[in-house]
């Protein structure tokens, strides 16, 4: 878990955005949105995520998964610029969380399916999937891959089933990749060694569509960070609320009353 300092000053930025967007009239998004309301506004939050990162590097991967599951359902190393305006939903909720985001289990078939209706490319998705570069996942998402599956490398599996036991410790802890504090490119490099955490990362490499994709990032990282950045920006673009649409929250967790 992240500090609670580290926890307050995310909070802190988010409520910086909101309140410099209350003043804003322009209606679409724009990656100078804040020019005039708070021109300082990307220095304020690269200061604290830098300092949040520092403090507890795992919220890196917090907040880039935060972005994802923003743009896929509206719940309020590379560099891209990002386009900003964006305002809270109203109507989110776990429903439609669980309905509209990929699980853990879901093969490569379902992964496209699910990306396309949010208008984004097969290729999209892998590079999308990229962000699987940092952080963590809990064993309870990848005991099934670690113990029954055959296309894994057996000396990962072992080193995985060491932290993650048949039953029980649902809540501990496996890496994505070797690196999973620095975002880099052995995310892929893995899955071409059948080291892929989770079977949704797996079937990227298992003899399909994606397999020229995945191999080309695992040797390319420069086509990989930049393929990223515009993917996100391309994602960051899914059905935003603008101008009148939406609120600005007084408190990011819950709706306004």
């Amino acid at each position: 878990m992240a500090s609670t300092t580290s926890t307050s000053q995310f909070f802190l930025v988010v409520s910086i955005i909101s309140l410099v967007a209350c003043s804003s009239a322009n209606g679409q998004l724009s990656t100078n949105f804040y020019a005039t309301t708070c021109s300082n506004l990307q220095n304020i939050v690269r200061d604290v995520m830098t300092q949040t990162v520092t403090r507890e590097p795992r919220m890196g991967a917090s907040i880039l998964r935060l972005f994802f599951h923003d743009c896929f359902v509206q719940l309020g190393g590379q560099s891209w610029q990002v386009p900003l305006g964006r305002r809270d939903s109203r109507t989110a909720n776990f429903n439609r969380a669980n309905s509209d985001l990929p699980s853990p289990s879901s093969n490569l078939a379902t992964l496209i399916s699910m990306f396309s209706a949010k208008g984004l490319t097969a290729k999209d998705m892998t590079v999308l999937s990229g962000g699987h570069a940092i952080g963590f996942s809990r064993c309870g998402f990848f005991r099934t891959r670690i113990y029954t599956e055959t296309n894994i490398d057996p000396a990962f599996a072992t080193a995985r089933r060491a932290n993650c036991p048949r039953s029980g410790g649902d809540n501990n802890l496996g890496p994505f990749d070797d690196t999973p504090n620095r975002f880099d490119n052995n995310y892929y490099q893995n899955l071409v060694k059948q080291r892929g955490l989770l079977h949704s990362d797996q079937v990227l490499f298992n003899n399909g569509s994606q397999d020229a994709t995945v191999r080309n990032y695992s040797t390319n990282a420069a086509a990989f960070l930049k393929d990223f950045g515009a993917a996100m920006v391309k994602m960051g673009n899914i059905g935003p609320l603008t101008g009148t649409n939406g609120e600005i929250r007084r408190s990011c967790r819950v709706i306004n009353s």
